[in-house]
Parts: structure tokens; sequence; C-alpha cells
């Protein structure tokens, strides 16, 4: 006879177990959906059944507070069933469509912001900052505080031509998601890291160190028995830095961020894209990054003016031409602009639809 199936904490639970009864009932069995208010979604099935989505949005780094707060609110009118989207708000599902206006004015008193359903800004996907990681050029929770506050209009009440997905990551490692999203900042060091010889021997392997560098910048230095740096070779996204304590990349004279555009990973209409550069610096400045949430709200606007229904930030860039979109934004175009990847972006299997 065979044992009992026994809990382990090897693995996640299946997601099964944490689906609404409504969703269990009719998996796969949707009619359709669609938006019935700013952060307000109905999903029908085909046998009539309903579930209501309340989205808001919601900080990356939460307090425990803040969490339970949100499953005592769940509790109370969702019968403890919310979920976290991948760029973290947060979703109340509800089958009981008399409870979602309840608590909606619920969460409007307690300060959460309703919304990021539909054509508009969505919360952003970001990554530690300065509270977290030991090699972030810019701070991500600052600097999306910063923007959502400027741009909430977008998030709670205005539509664009299609969604906007916003992303920062806080260096090119990219932690977060800018690669493929509408509008993202990607902060940047600017200077190669700075070795420390002396504390190198005590505190960081050779081998490692130099396999740590992806362009092959970092040689030995027998002369001073630590390592020395290529500059033109390196890329100072601080890989080494993470190895070893010993080469700090950090300058909070000279760290700041790029702003880039126009990617996406959906498929409908067009391909997934990558994002591509269009502002190459911006210094940090803290606590509110004016300059770069000034540009960030103002390649939205055109875009909102300018864009088609239905285009998304990339298509309709690729729909006017890089060039109109430099002279419709007043961006200046620069060397950092000239993209010379061609065999990568021959190569770059990005969609369902590529030739095998």
């Amino acid at each position: 006879m065979s044992a009992p199936q026994r809990k382990t904490d090897i693995g996640p639970p299946h997601y099964e177990q944490f689906l609404p009864p409504v969703i269990k009932k009719n998996y796969g069995d949707w009619k359709y959906h669609e938006q019935l208010a700013p952060g307000v979604m109905v999903h029908v099935a085909n046998s009539g059944d309903k579930i209501f989505s309340v989205r808001v949005g919601s900080p990356r780094i939460l307090a425990t507070d803040s969490i339970r707060d949100a499953c005592a609110i769940a509790d109370k009118y969702c019968d403890g069933y919310l979920r976290f989207t991948s760029r973290n708000n947060i979703e109340f599902l509800l089958s009981d469509e008399s409870k979602v206006a309840p608590l909606k004015e619920e969460l409007k008193n307690k300060g959460y912001a309703i919304g990021g359903i539909g054509y508009r800004v969505s919360n952003p996907v970001h990554t530690q900052g300065w509270v977290h990681c030991h090699s972030a050029c810019t701070d991500a929770s600052g600097l999306v505080k910063s923007m959502m506050d400027e741009l909430y209009e977008y998030f709670a009440e205005k539509e664009l031509p299609n969604k906007v997905r916003l992303a920062v990551a806080c260096c090119v490692n990219m932690c977060g998601a800018v690669h493929c999203s509408d509008i993202a900042i990607v902060a940047v060091h600017t200077k190669i890291p700075q070795v420390d010889a002396a504390a190198f021997k005590n505190m960081c392997e050779l081998p490692t160190t130099i396999a740590s560098c992806p362009t092959g910048a970092i040689s030995p230095d027998p002369a001073t028995k630590s390592i020395k740096i290529k500059q033109e070779k390196c890329m100072y996204c601080g890989n080494c830095f993470t190895v070893c304590p010993a080469i700090p990349i950090k300058d909070p004279d000279r760290d700041g961020v790029a702003i880039v555009v126009g990617g996406k990973v959906g498929s409908l209409r067009s391909d997934p894209k990558f994002s591509k550069l269009v502002i190459p610096y911006i210094s940090n400045e803290p606590p509110r990054w004016p300059k770069a949430v000034a540009a960030i709200k103002h390649i939205l606007e055109v875009y909102a003016k300018d864009a088609k229904k239905f285009e998304r930030v990339g298509e309709w860039i690729e729909r006017i031409g890089w060039e109109k979109f430099f002279d419709l934004t007043d961006i200046e175009f620069t060397f950092q602009h000239i993209d010379d990847f061609t065999f990568a972006r021959d190569t770059f299997r990005t969609a369902s639809t590529f030739k095998w």
C-alpha cells in the first residue's frame, strides 16, 4: 500500500487551488470581457456567470500592514480572492455585482488609486533601486512614485490610443521589463569601476572577476596583484562589482538615467518589439527627478495627440518614422542613437511567426 500524499515546501502549490469558484467552473469557456469603468472589468462566461475585477495601483515594495489591509478588504467583499498583476497592481475579484460599488467606495476612502484597465497607463514594473540593490544607478521606487504622481490622470481617468506599459530599471542589467515596455527608464553608470588594488586580494577571486565581464574588458595586473580595466571595452554594467566589492562603480555625481521607447510583448497587429533609445542621459535629481519625469510625460502626451486609435507607442513610431518622432518630441538626435545591430535585428526571434 502506497504512503499517503504528503505536503512539502518543494516547489509552488498548484495555481488552481487559488482560483475563485467562478473561474474554476468556467475555466477555458469564456464568452467575452469588457471594461465597465476605469479600473473595473467584467468577464462573462458562456454559462452566463460573471467575474468582476477591480484594479488598484500598488507600490512594488509593500509593508506587511498594507498587505494585511488588502487581504482584509478581499475577505470582506471578494470571499478572500485577489491577485497581484505582473505590474504590481492589485485586482480584487468578485462574483457578486452588488458588492462592486461598496468595494470601490471603501477603496477610495482608504486612499487606493483605482484604474489602469483599458487604454490607460498601467502601474510601472520596476527594479529594486537604492533601497536594496548594491549596484543601482538610480532609485526605482522614488522615480516611479514621482512619475505616477504626474501621470495619475492617465491611470485613473484619461484614455490613450492604446494601453501604455511603463517600466524602470535601476541599471542596465534590467531586472525590470525595460526592453519590452512602451516607455521606460533604464539607469546608467557613465564611468568605469575604480579598482582598489589593496582590497582586491582580500575580497575577490581573480578568475571569477575576469569571467564576470561580458565584453572582456578586465585582465590581470601583475604589478598590483589585482586587475586592470580597458576603458574602450567597458560598458559600465557593474557585473564585476557584483562579484568583487573592491571594484565600486557607483558615482553619485555621474550616475543617471536613459529613456527608451517602443517595446511591447504582445503580437496583436504586429510582432513583439524591443525598446529603442531616445534620450541617452538625464542626471539623477532626487527626490522627484523633475527632468526625467517631464521627459516621460512629454513623450506620452505627444503619442496621445498624434497616434491613431489602437496604435501602441512602437507602432505609432514605425508608422510616422523615427525622424518624425524626434521632430515631434523635440528630442535631440545624437551619435548614441545610431543603431548598427543589423545582425542581431535579423536573428532575434521575437515573434511566434518566425520561420524555423
